[in-house]
Formats: structure tokens, C-alpha cells, sequence
């Protein structure tokens, strides 16, 4: 065993002061250092300015990135604190900057719901950037304070005076800390949108001074979750016109629902709680659905729609709802610094209380909507049974032809599926061009006819009676839905290689519908890549260049001049001889690969723009067939 000398005694043992723990441990406070870490810094500055709108003190928040690459929040609501603190002999902004679990949401006298609640977001803010300024309005009075690194360059300073309150945090992320310091403008558009939606009132504007002009848009909803509710099912026929809306306050906070059907296949249902969304759920969200599901079937069986012993499953009840369920509380208790789950076991009985007193009495007065709902259900209920009989039709297919591979699939040589990747090629000319340009060790090869079958508009039963579907399920071995198991699947990367244009472009979006909804674990965890082949090959005498859109095209011709080119577009991937495919789309040493995160397929622009280009057409075709699923996906 190595390292056998090393002492382990007193001397070994560490303390670590102040925001040391921070910068030692970031993930811990921010749950990564990635761009999605990076953004978390942002999120627990003006979570603090929507803790002043909360309390009634602020109703416009500013948020800008700088040109300089920093970022600005300037809220006008009361301001930090500036006395001194006795017991620190420092400025209450200091020790709020500097020390972890220090805030004024654990008394209650400062705030009586807030999303902050461990006391340690704006002083991670300060751990992890390079240096942050602090300006507080209060008391007619301007006073400033800076940081690097989390340590303060001097005591807080009064500067001037003013006849308005508020806090500016300015801060510029540390390099030391992060893999990149490039804020995402449309991904703090929408974290800022939705505060917007959930903050009935409250004006957030964002601009972008790196820009020339600046981008600078206002997010500000007087209908708050209603409009949300709306915006997620614009485009979408609903079964009703109107959003169901209700709210209910309770001694320590306030259930706010509303909810809307349309005729999709799918849920689409967001869980809030003091603004935080909640992306794993909680016990709201789980008083959400058991109210839901016992709320329908008792008016469906008091009003003898459902007859003798049926009963609709949770499924059935949610089938093309849309809801939005925003709930405020004293004493929220999340799972991690980073609020993804809520676990206060008195919401699930406060959530199902406002439902039943609020679409209780919604079903009551409208008994037309309420039997159509049920009826609607009932149909999801026989389509499901559909669907689970093709799904055992398939497994036990699957089960006598588990060593039958789809006859299209040119597989690889090697069996670990760690080293293993599989293109996904548009048609059987560029999957012979790609069969012949690939390295069979460690490549495989799956061509598919034409666009797939958009999942999006077809129940399940359907989606499995897809022959390119199936073959996908079936080269891939991991299953699908609730049945699929990531351990069993056959290849570490998944590569949509479809032509660079309008039709190859739809194709993609189309196969990423399809594992966004059926195989979400190979966004999640980072499976599913995008190729990006050329569209341009330029040949000016021994000199070949590949460009892969019309900017890089004409910035090249701009530089090389543009006589004496010969300049070949490809149409599609099967014009492409092996050799050109290999050395610009499929060799792992030249080619460039997008992978799709999930923090990428969750901005509609970046679905737009970066996988799929400037294409308005296809945009406005892609958007009026899925707008469920690019609203939420945009959240």
C-alpha cells in the first residue's frame, strides 16, 4: 500500500474559517461548476430582491451582464442592512457577504417567506467570484463595499447621498472556480420570466450590454400564474377556454393553482415552492395528484359517468394538463442548498384542501367541462390498456428475439458499451457512405427512412407500432418510459448524423422529441450527441476547406478571396463519399459533436438556433406541432 510514512494525528486535522469551506467545496453550495453552477450564482443574488418583493417592498428588479462579462442586479427594495453588528464589530452587509448562515430569514422578523433559507447563498456568490461590489440606498444615504475572493478590500463605506432604497450586487465570476465564465443570455431569460409568472405584479427587466445594441427585454405578468398557464398552451387546442384558477391562505403561507387541459398525450405540470421550482417534486406536488385523481372519480362516479368499478388511474386525470402549482411558506424544508424537492409533510394535506375547495367547486358549476374531462380520462384509460398490450406484445416478441438485432443495424466489433457509439443516419445512401467510412470497432451504424413519427401527436400504442421507432428501442436494448434501464444499453453515445438542412434539421428534433418523452435518462445523463456535417466543401487549388453554414462560408471567402474557388454544397450526407464523411463528421479527432444536456434542450431558442440553425420556417412548423413540448422545455 502506498503512502504508508504518512501520519494521521492532531496536526492532520483542518478547520476550515469563513468561506473557505465555499471555494473547497463549491458543488456542495451550488451544486456544480459548470454553466449551470455559474447560473446558480445568479439565481441566489435576485432570489434575495424576490424575498423583497415577497415582503412588499420591491416590484422592479434589473439584472444585466455587463460588457466587462460581470453580472448586475439592482432590486429597489429596502436594502441590506448597514448598522454594525456588536457581537462581529462589522457592517451588517459584511457579515452577510462573508459569513455562511448568516441572514434575516431565520427569526422572522425580517421575512416572514423567503426562498432563501440556510442563510449561505449571497455569501457563496462571494466565495466564488473573483471580486463583487456591493452598493445599498437606504436612509438617504449611498454606502459601497468590495470584495475579492470573498474577502472584504475595506470596511463598508458611505459614499453619497440619494432619496431611493434598494440593493446592486455587481460580481464577476472566478476563473479559478469555473469551467466558464460566459453567461447564458437566454438561460437567464428564462429563470427570469418565470419569476415574473409567479410574482404577480413584479417587473424584471434583463439586458445584455455585451451586445451591440444592447438586448434588453421585460418580463412583468398581471395575470401571474394564470398567463403562465397560458403561455404553456399557446398553440394547443384545450378542452376548455378558460384556465382554472384558485388559492387558498393558510396560517403560515398560500397554495396558488391554476390548471388547463389540452388534447395532448402528455403532462406538463410545474411545482413551485417560494419561487423555487422544484424540479423533483414534493409533497405539494403529491397533494396535487392524489387530490386531482380522487376529486375526478368521485364526480365521476357521484355523477354516474363512471360506471360499476371503474376508476381512473393518476395517469388518466393528467393526460394533456397543464397546471402550475406555486405554494409560499414560513418554514420551507428542501432536499440540498439547491431546492430541488420539497419535503414539509403538512403541504400535501394544504394543496388538497385548496383543490377540493377549488375545483371541487369548479366541477360543480360547470358540469358540461367536468363530464368531458372524466370522458377524456375514460379515452386515456382504454389508450393505455392499448398500449400496455402492444408493450407486452413487444417484450414478449423481444424475449423469443433477444439476439436478433434490426437487419439495418451495422453494428460494431467491440462489447463494451462504454467505448461504443451509434450514428443515427437520415436514409440508406448516407448510412452506405457512413457503413463504409466508419470505424467498425467501435462504430455503429443505424440508417432511418424518413422523418419518425412525431411522438408528440400519437398515444403510446401507436409510438410502438413505428417500425423506425421500434428499431431505435431495439439497437439501443435499454427500453423505454417507466421500463427503461440505462445499464442495458448497448452504446455510451447516441449520434443524430441527419443532412445540415431543413428536412435533416426536422428529422433531429424529431428523434430528440422521442428521448425527451420515452428515454429521458439519454438526455439526462449526457448520452445523446448531435453531429454537424458540412454543408460546404471549397477547393482552391490543393487547398480544401470544409464549412458547416453560410457565415463561415463568406467569412472564409472574405479571407481567401473569392475567385478561383470551387465550391461544392451538399445537399445531403449521401453525397458525401466515405472518406469525406470520416474526415469531417465521424473521425473523433476532427469531427465536431454537440452533446445535448439537459440544460440545452431546455431553451426553445437553443433547440432553434444552435441545433437546428436559423430556419423560420421550420420554427414556425416545429413550434404550432409541439408547442407542449417547446413551452416545456423552455422552462
Amino acid at each position: 500500500m502506498e503512502n504508508q510514512n504518512l501520519s494521521y494525528d492532531q496536526g492532520a486535522i483542518q478547520v476550515l474559517e469563513g468561506l473557505d469551506p465555499v471555494r473547497k467545496r463549491p458543488g456542495m453550495y451550488i451544486g456544480s461548476t459548470d454553466e449551470r453552477g455559474l447560473h446558480h450564482l445568479v439565481t441566489e443574488v435576485v432570489d434575495n430582491s424576490i424575498d423583497e418583493a415577497l415582503a412588499g417592498y420591491c416590484d422592479k428588479i434589473v439584472v444585466s451582464i455587463e460588457k466587462d462579462g460581470s453580472c448586475k442586479v439592482v432590486d429597489n427594495g429596502r436594502g441590506i442592512p448597514t448598522g454594525i453588528i456588536p457581537k462581529e464589530g462589522k457592517s451588517a452587509v459584511e457579515v452577510v457577504l462573508t459569513k455562511l448562515h448568516a441572514g434575516g430569514k431565520f427569526g422572522g422578523s425580517g421575512y416572514k417567506i423567503s426562498g432563501g433559507l440556510h442563510g449561505v447563498g449571497v455569501s457563496c456568490v462571494n466565495a466564488l467570484s473573483e471580486w463583487l461590489e456591493v452598493t445599498v440606498y437606504q436612509n438617504g444615504k449611498i454606502y459601497k463595499q468590495v470584495f475579492n475572493r470573498g474577502i472584504a478590500q475595506r470596511p463598508l463605506q458611505e459614499v453619497g447621498t440619494t432619496d431611493r432604497t434598494g440593493t446592486t450586487i455587481q460580481f464577476y465570476p472566478d476563473s479559478e472556480i469555473f469551467e466558464t465564465l460566459d453567461f447564458n443570455y437566454d438561460t437567464m431569460k428564462i429563470r427570469l420570466r418565470e419569476l415574473a409568472y409567479l410574482n404577480r405584479g413584479l417587473t424584471i427587466q434583463l439586458i445584455d450590454y455585451r451586445e451591440e445594441p444592447a438586448r434588453d427585454e421585460t418580463f412583468h405578468y398581471e395575470g401571474g400564474i394564470v398567463q403562465f398557464v397560458e403561455s404553456l398552451n399557446k398553440s394547443k387546442e384545450t378542452v376548455f377556454p378558460e384556465v382554472i384558477y384558485f388559492d387558498e391562505t393558510y396560517e403560515n403561507g398560500e397554495v396558488e393553482i391554476a390548471m388547463q387541459y389540452n388534447d395532448s398525450y402528455s403532462e406538463t405540470i410545474f411545482a413551485f415552492a417560494n419561487n423555487i421550482n422544484t424540479e423533483e417534486g414534493g409533497t405539494h406536488l403529491d397533494g396535487f395528484k392524489a387530490a386531482l385523481s380522487k376529486i375526478l372519480n368521485d364526480y365521476g362516479k357521484t355523477n354516474n359517468i363512471l360506471k360499476g368499478e371503474e376508476k381512473l388511474s393518476g395517469e388518466d386525470v393528467r393526460e394533456g394538463l397543464t397546471a402550475v402549482i406555486s405554494v409560499k411558506l414560513t418554514n420551507p424544508q428542501f432536499e440540498g442548498q439547491t431546492k430541488t424537492k420539497l419535503g414539509n409533510s403538512e403541504m400535501r394535506a394544504v394543496v388538497a384542501k385548496a383543490m377540493t375547495e377549488g375545483l371541487g367547486t369548479y366541477l360543480e358549476e360547470h358540469p358540461k367541462e367536468a363530464k368531458d374531462l372524466i370522458l377524456k380520462g375514460v379515452l386515456a384509460q382504454k389508450a393505455r390498456e392499448a398500449a400496455r398490450n402492444a408493450r407486452d406484445l413487444a417484450r414478449r416478441k423481444s424475449a423469443l428475439e433477444s439476439t436478433t438485432l434490426p437487419g439495418k443495424l451495422a453494428d460494431c466489433s467491440d462489447k463494451d458499451p462504454s467505448l461504443c457509439e451509434i450514428y443515427l443516419v437520415e436514409g440508406d445512401s448516407a448510412g452506405g457512405s457512413a457503413k463504409m467510412g466508419r470505424d467498425r470497432r467501435f462504430q455503429a451504424i443505424l440508417p432511418l427512412r424518413g422523418k419518425i413519427l412525431n411522438v408528440e401527436k400519437a398515444r403510446l400504442h401507436k409510438v410502438l407500432e413505428n417500425e423506425e421507432i421500434k428499431t431505435m428501442i431495439t439497437a439501443f436494448g435499454a427500453g423505454i418510459k417507466e421500463d427503461f434501464d440505462e445499464s442495458k444499453l448497448r452504446y455510451n453515445r447516441i449520434i443524430c448524423m441527419t443532412d445540415a438542412d431543413v428536412d435533416g434539421s426536422h428529422i433531429r428534433i424529431l428523434m430528440l422529441t422521442f428521448f425527451f418523452r420515452f428515454m429521458r435518462p439519454l438526455i439526462e445523463n449526457g448520452h445523446v450527441y448531435i453531429a454537424q456535417p458540412p454543408l460546404y466543401k471549397v477547393t482552391k487549388g490543393k487547398t480544401v476547406k470544409y464549412c458547416y453554414s453560410d457565415d463561415e462560408l463568406n467569412a472564409y471567402l472574405d479571407e481567401v478571396g473569392r475567385k478561383g474557388n470551387e465550391i461544392q454544397r451538399y445537399k445531403g450526407l449521401g453525397e458525401m463519399d466515405p472518406e469525406q464523411l470520416w474526415e469531417t463528421t465521424m473521425d473523433p479527432k476532427s469531427r465536431t459533436l454537440l452533446r445535448v444536456r439537459m440544460e440545452d434542450a431546455i431553451a426553445a431558442d437553443e433547440i432553434f438556433t444552435v441545433l437546428m440553425g436559423e430556419q423560420p420556417e421550420l420554427r414556425r412548423q416545429f413550434i404550432e406541432d409541439n408547442a407542449t413540448l417547446v413551452k416545456e422545455l423552455d422552462i
